[in-house]
């Protein structure tokens, strides 16, 4: 039954990874695969539960009759309910973060984005796109921020080509910027919900290696720029529901929500709560902010009006659910203890991380960036004894595999979600990605990886 569930997990990953050409929901295929392995482990429960759960289960027996449906039960409570629980903290945690992404730019608060994008040096415009959306997707979701900056860039240039570079320019800043702080990607707030990495040691690890592999993709990037950028001649049409704030007012709730998304990794550690209970307070104090800086328009049609489209709140909302669906899938599959044998062959036989890191920037490219390291965080979360120097929290393992799930991510478009996103709103096709922008991105992981590398020999 371990081989049934690999073999619907791979068969799951190989369908969402060919969503371009199959045209079916990747979130639709996590969630029918999650559920389809999790029925199976129930079906098998006895045996798995025996295996892995031994001394748990007879914990919970002392305390409990045994009945027929004890097994089940347990799976219920004591091992499905975690993997709730894993889904739901990041989830709640992109809803709060997602809804300050769109509070601020419902008020104009990123308007001055624009302004200065309005540019026809090309040079000019590519730096100021990628230190922006760098910056910006530390601070926040790295997928808000791709739909942030996609969104004010496409009414500004005029060209579809120039749309495409400079649109792979934000992608590949969103993916690298976010990946440096543990509240910048679904995949390192992964790892910080797991407790397998500490925020301050996290950042200083990765922010040389991720700058690295940025700027020499960004420098081969300008060399296939065009000798002058094509503004639109469209000025933006009023808003109606911004245009009211004043400067100090927008500066205030950037203040506030900028500001509040920075004190996170404070205020968990130091109530020791759960990161997503400081975003969802992030999130009220800036919907009062909003409110009351707001007021006169209270009751009013243009307090409700969006900047965003209906469209990309769904895609959020599948992304969301795209998410759950590979926890539970990647979940049941850990369960029966298949990952763990996997991980330990593959260090006993292997021995050097760093080829291992090779063989997860290649999963990363072709199944996809959070499939990778949630597999990994799943397959080496558990190892102890002589492998718990690479897997304890902190460990070398983590930053290694975050840094190569991010940028395995973006050398195929397909590869992130934010990628994914790009094809959608810019008519990106694989074939243009694959021929003009994954060598170029393929150059700057291995710089990058040098410079981690010599990172860690000289840290010992």
């Amino acid at each position: 039954m371990a081989v049934v569930l690999l073999a619907i997990m791979l068969a799951g990953l190989l369908i969402i990874a060919t969503e371009p050409l199959n045209h079916i929901s990747k979130a639709a295929v996590a969630m029918f695969a999650g559920v389809c392995c999790w029925l199976l482990y129930i079906a098998q429960g006895n045996n798995f539960v025996s295996s892995q759960h031994a001394a748990d289960y007879a914990i919970y027996l002392a305390d409990n009759s045994l009945q027929a449906h004890s097994i089940k039960d347990f799976i219920a409570s004591n091992i499905f309910f975690n993997y709730v629980v894993k889904g739901a903290n990041i989830v709640l945690f992109l809803i709060a973060t997602t809804s300050i992404v769109e509070i601020l730019n419902n008020n104009g608060c990123f308007d001055f984005a624009a302004e200065w994008m309005r540019t026809r040096k090309p040079r000019k415009l590519l730096w100021l796109l990628f230190i922006f959306t760098f910056v910006l997707s530390a601070n926040l979701d790295n997928l808000a921020t791709v739909v942030l900056m996609l969104t004010i860039m496409h009414p500004v240039l005029q060209s579809d080509k120039q749309r495409r570079i400079y649109g792979t320019v934000i992608v590949l800043a969103a993916n690298c910027g976010g990946a440096i702080t543990v509240i910048g990607d679904i995949t390192s707030l992964r790892l910080w919900n797991d407790q397998l990495v500490t925020p301050s040691t996290y950042f200083l690890t990765l922010v040389m290696p991720m700058i690295a592999a940025a700027i020499t993709m960004l420098t081969l990037l300008a060399r296939s720029l065009p000798p002058r950028v094509e503004l639109s001649l469209d000025r933006l049409p009023f808003r109606g529901d911004d245009t009211v704030l004043t400067r100090p007012q927008r500066l205030l709730m950037l203040l506030v929500g900028i500001g509040g998304l920075w004190f996170i990794p404070s205020f968990h550690r130091i109530t020791l709560l759960p990161p997503f209970v400081g975003a969802l307070c992030v999130l009220a104090l800036l919907w009062i902010v909003n409110e009351l800086c707001n007021r006169q328009l209270l009751g009013s049609d243009k307090m409700v009006a969006k900047r965003m489209p209906l469209a990309l709140q769904y895609a959020n909302l599948q992304n969301l659910l795209y998410y759950v669906g590979l926890t539970l899938m990647l979940g049941a599959v850990a369960e029966t203890g298949v990952l763990q044998h996997i991980a330990t062959w593959l260090l006993s036989h292997i021995g050097n991380i760093w080829i291992l890191g090779g063989i997860t920037t290649v999963l990363a490219s072709l199944f996809g960036n959070i499939p990778t390291l949630l597999a990994s965080t799943e397959a080496f979360g558990h190892l102890s004894g002589e492998w718990s120097y690479l897997t304890a929290c902190n460990g070398t393992l983590w930053p290694l595999i975050s840094y190569t799930t991010a940028l395995g991510g973006s050398v195929l478009l397909t590869g992130s979600v934010a990628g994914m996103l790009l094809m959608r709103m810019e008519g990106i096709s694989f074939g243009w990605y694959l021929r003009h922008i994954a060598p170029k991105v393929l150059t700057g992981t291995v710089v990058g990886y040098i410079v981690l590398l010599a990172q860690s020999l000289a840290m010992g």
